[in-house]
């Protein structure tokens, strides 16, 4: 099966075409295009796959899109507003522009489907939880459980705990255990957890309350939170690169964005080793964790109290899939290629029963 697999996200759009042995046909970034441009020039696929962020308790697998799922994804939109009416947005177009063609949504929230009670549940009456669904869905889940198998297939065993850290302009982490998520950073929504580009990440729910009793618009609030807080309201702009810069030249708003940011990630990963019992493997994903051997670095002296030492050199020169393990470590560290895409075309043939 040929599958087209389209994936949005909160600054980036990325459209594949995948044969049935997934390799890669054709793709394109989709900056400055129009979807039914993108696909235009691909050979026709025989099914195609949008990513999701949240699927809410309704979806914990793929699913084949028709009238009543689209109802139920627009109902989601307000949960994710980053991302849901941009893959809403290119199902539309995409459904236009291959008629004919089955269209399947793949979640980022279905991985997060094996967290214990204890893990996903607030402390809120459960009138509210009955009510709203409130509970911790988690995200990223798609680069997740493509890094837990690349994980397995690098170190010939699955580790039996793993914390794989999808860092980019949204991040968080994931407790892995046996292949299973049972911990996450994010919650309800893609804002709870680390600091990101622009997201606040985990702040005190008082601070939102305040200001809108002060006089601030709810509307405002929220925006705010999502557009224009975490490594932007820091140090002016969410490119990691940038702030990187900015620090490298003494900017003092610079230099105490990546203490925070750090600060967060640090607690963070040591909060889901916790949840393990211990760790055995440290996972890089993501445009950052990928690209900044400086943020790996960190992280890897952070964590030392709990086995973690990185290899300076293999670290600067990782490129793709690499082990970044220093001699003798105790535990191993990774950095893995985001391959969401994989998993996209995987559960499009999975629901289509291709498989």
């Amino acid at each position: 099966m040929r599958v087209l697999t389209v994936n949005p996200g909160s600054s980036s759009l990325k459209v594949s075409l995948l044969d049935a042995d997934d390799t890669v046909l054709a793709e394109d970034s989709g900056a400055g295009h129009e979807m039914a441009d993108l696909v235009a020039g691909m050979p026709r696929p025989d099914a195609f796959g949008v990513r999701f962020v949240h699927g809410g308790t309704d979806y914990t697998e793929p699913v084949r899109v028709d009238a009543a799922v689209t109802e139920r994804l627009h109902a989601l939109a307000d949960l994710a507003p980053l991302h849901q009416p941009a893959s809403l947005h290119a199902l539309a177009e995409i459904t236009e522009a291959l008629p004919g063609v089955p269209a399947v949504a793949c979640f980022d929230t279905a991985f997060h489907a094996t967290l214990p009670d204890a893990a996903a549940t607030y402390a809120l009456p459960a009138a509210w939880r009955e009510r709203f669904g409130l509970r911790r869905y988690g995200f990223h889940g798609l680069s997740f459980s493509y890094a837990a198998r690349r994980t397995a297939e690098m170190l010939g065993s699955v580790p039996p705990r793993a914390v794989v850290c999808h860092l980019g302009s949204g991040a968080s982490l994931c407790a892995v255990a046996e292949g299973s998520s049972v911990d996450t950073t994010m919650g309800f929504t893609p804002l709870e957890g680390l600091v990101m580009a622009s997201r606040a990440g985990s702040i005190d729910p008082g601070i939102p309350l305040w200001l809108i009793k002060h006089g601030l618009d709810p509307a405002d609030v929220n925006r705010t939170l999502e557009r224009d807080s975490g490594l932007r309201g820091l140090a002016g702009t969410g490119d990691m690169r940038r702030v990187r810069e900015l620090a490298e030249a003494h900017d003092v708003n610079a230099l105490a964005a990546l203490d925070v940011y750090h600060h967060r990630l640090r607690a963070c990963a040591a909060a889901m080793a916790a949840s393990l019992g211990g760790l055995d493997a440290l996972v890089f994903t993501g445009g950052v964790g990928e690209h900044d051997p400086a943020v790996r670095m960190r992280l890897g002296e952070d964590l030392a109290h709990l086995g973690v030492s990185v290899d300076p050199g293999r670290n600067a020169a990782a490129d793709g899939d690499t082990d970044i393990t220093a001699p003798g470590a105790a535990v191993r560290t990774l950095v893995i290629e985001a391959r969401e895409d994989l998993e996209i075309a995987s559960g499009v043939r999975a629901a289509m029963g291709a498989r």
